[in-house]
């Protein structure tokens, strides 16, 4: 009898991992923990996001963020902790759009807890890592209210490009609310990249360096 050769498996690509912090698609197993942590946080979010309040809430982000492939048009990863596995917060890339445009909305916000530590900020950089690698996006766009200082400070310590104001943009908490439009290109991120090159990991994977000294505090 003839043998059947068994192709080996396409091994997965190991997560975005940093100094402090690493992502991942978010898993069914997280609900508890990020429930917990959103009901935690919802006066640091107040009106500028809303994240997932209920198991059914949550199930739904997760099926819209948490899958896998390149050409997918949603992507989310949850960031943790090295240490002891809290999270930290979330990045989402929405509306993926491929074809000429390669482009991707950024949603994020982080959790009580974490604030004030720099780890958005690492965490941040690492979702770029994925967006213009695993993605292969070419332009990544956020769009912020004025009065988020935090979340401005945020992107712009990471060298996001402030474009434009847009008006009335998004509907938030029963309000139209105006936003301020930043985007970061893959051009960007790779002249970024070679002013800060990653370190080695320790586990054989390429740690993440931020492209800024400037922590958000």
């Amino acid at each position: 009898m003839a043998k059947i050769a068994i192709m080996p498996t396409r091994p997965r690509a190991a997560p975005p991992e940093g100094e402090r912090v690493y992502l991942r698609p978010p898993r069914k197993s997280d609900a508890a923990g990020f429930l917990a942590a959103a009901a935690a946080s919802r006066q640091l979010h107040g009106r500028w996001v809303s994240a997932p309040q209920t198991a059914a809430a949550f199930e739904a982000y997760r099926a819209r963020f948490g899958g896998r492939g390149a050409q997918r048009a949603q992507a989310g990863f949850i960031a943790l902790r090295r240490d002891d596995q809290s999270l930290v917060g979330v990045f989402n890339f929405s509306e993926i759009v491929r074809g000429a445009f390669q482009s991707a909305y950024l949603g994020y916000y982080g959790f009580r807890g974490n604030v004030g530590r720099g780890l958005m900020h690492e965490g941040l950089a690492l979702a770029l890592d994925a967006a213009f690698g695993a993605l292969a996006l070419h332009r990544v766009e956020a769009n912020i209210q004025p009065g988020n200082e935090r979340s401005v400070a945020l992107v712009t310590a990471l060298g996001f490009t402030e474009e434009g104001f847009s008006r009335r943009y998004l509907c938030i908490a029963g309000r139209w609310r105006d936003h301020v439009r930043f985007a970061m290109l893959a051009e960007d991120w790779r002249r970024l990249r070679r002013s800060h090159p990653p370190a080695a990991g320790e586990r054989g994977t390429a740690r993440s360096t931020t492209p800024s000294a400037r922590t958000i505090r």
